[in-house]
């Protein structure tokens, strides 16, 4: 897949205005199709183990990745909003995060089948190796490390929880389609 691709499957990336942490994100796209043979990135699934447990095999990572994007940009335009100067917030760094968060599912995962990254390693430890690889900021590396409580990393920074929390309600949406109760999912 092209850069050209990824720009076009993630609009979200106009909204990043550092041009070298939008380039960067591309990058690390690019990079982790190419060393996985993912030809087309919208086909890739969501979290293959659990989509097979709760039958909702239809759920794809790209769909995962923009919803966790809006909900971080909607969370930190609403904090920024209300806090104003009291919030330090760095939104390129947000979206750049949350379109990364988890780049690793490409190494993680070959279709619907786990691979030895995912049993070994687990999640999210290759896209920490590829975000920093294509020269991204620590800032995004800690994102995309500490977005998950598979690490025992603690956010550090509140670009990291914003985007932590909307991966966790994007993932209950997902969730949510095979039950009507949370607690049995």
């Amino acid at each position: 897949m092209s850069e050209g691709s990824v720009r076009a499957i993630f609009p979200e990336l106009d909204a990043i205005e550092d041009d070298s942490l939008r380039s960067g994100v591309v990058d690390a796209w690019t990079t982790a199709m190419e060393e996985h043979d993912v030809d087309d990135l919208a086909a890739v699934p969501w979290l293959p183990p659990t989509q097979r447990e709760l039958r909702i095999e239809d759920e794809t990572l790209v769909g995962h990745v923009r919803d966790v994007t809006a909900g971080s940009v909607a969370l930190a335009e609403r904090l920024t909003e209300r806090r104003g100067d009291r919030l330090d917030l760095d939104l390129d760094v947000v979206v750049a995060g949350a379109l990364v968060h988890d780049v690793s599912k490409l190494a993680e995962f070959d279709g619907m089948d786990d691979t030895p990254v995912y049993d070994l390693l687990g999640h999210p430890y290759y896209g920490v190796h590829v975000v920093a690889r294509v020269g991204l900021p620590v800032e995004i590396a800690h994102i995309v490390l500490s977005h998950t409580s598979r690490t025992n990393v603690e956010l550090a920074t509140i670009e990291a929880e914003i985007v932590r929390r909307a991966d966790e309600v994007a993932a209950a949406a997902i969730r949510w389609r095979a039950t009507d109760d949370l607690r049995t999912v």
